[in-house]
């Protein structure tokens, strides 16, 4: 049965993909946490983002997506919420203070400040969640390119791929950036690196509100 939707699944796939790899906040985040935590917390902030997908996919399938779709204010709502958050991350590392040590290593003799592997987790997830820019993007494809005939069960396994590919995306960029030659050479730019992704995320926020 499967078999009479593979064309349907390589389209999505693809433009799914193609998505992914854009750069958007959550690429940001994810570059930032692998350079400033290493290797470990940026992959966790790559599981979130992946299961960060699974709330898009949950509404769309439930019908919110075209709700939010048709209903301005609840649209207007979670732009606000999304590009609330990603300000606020923004403002975080644009507040943020000059390390002379590789956070996340050890062998350092002063106190190193270290991030839980659960905020990793829920950082990445609470940066793709509340994008309303993926809201918009699933909404479009399941209405454009899924057809209505698709049982739910497929188009779930379209979600289930959807959230394996952006977490293997964002795990693989976790691991280039957390490589040790790589994150000296972010680390060397010291707090100007976190000022750097804070006004990216500041921009994305600021594109997402204006865009009300």
């Amino acid at each position: 049965m499967l078999s009479n939707y593979m064309g349907e699944f390589l389209t999505l796939a693809i433009i799914h993909f193609l998505a992914v790899v854009a750069p958007g906040p959550d690429f940001a985040v994810t570059i930032r946490q692998s350079v400033r935590f290493g290797r470990l917390v940026g992959i966790c902030t790559a599981l979130g983002i992946g299961a960060g997908i699974s709330v898009h996919v949950l509404y769309t399938l439930l019908g919110v997506g075209a709700l939010m779709h048709t209903t301005p204010w609840l649209l207007t709502v979670a732009k606000v919420v999304g590009g609330a958050y990603i300000l606020y991350l923004g403002v975080s590392l644009i507040r943020s203070k000059p390390k002379t040590v590789l956070e996340g290593d050890k062998g350092a003799d002063q106190p190193m400040a270290e991030q839980t592997l659960l905020k990793a987790f829920s950082t990445g997830f609470l940066t793709n969640a509340t994008n309303p820019k993926a809201t918009l993007f699933f909404l479009a494809i399941f209405t454009s390119l899924i057809s209505a005939t698709t049982p739910l069960k497929v188009q779930a396994l379209y979600g289930v791929w959807m959230c394996f590919v952006n977490a293997l995306w964002f795990v693989i960029v976790a691991l280039f950036f957390s490589s040790a030659r790589v994150r000296l050479l972010f680390l060397r730019m010291g707090h100007w690196f976190e000022r750097t992704m804070g006004v990216i995320l500041i921009l994305f926020a600021g594109r997402l509100i204006l865009s009300m």
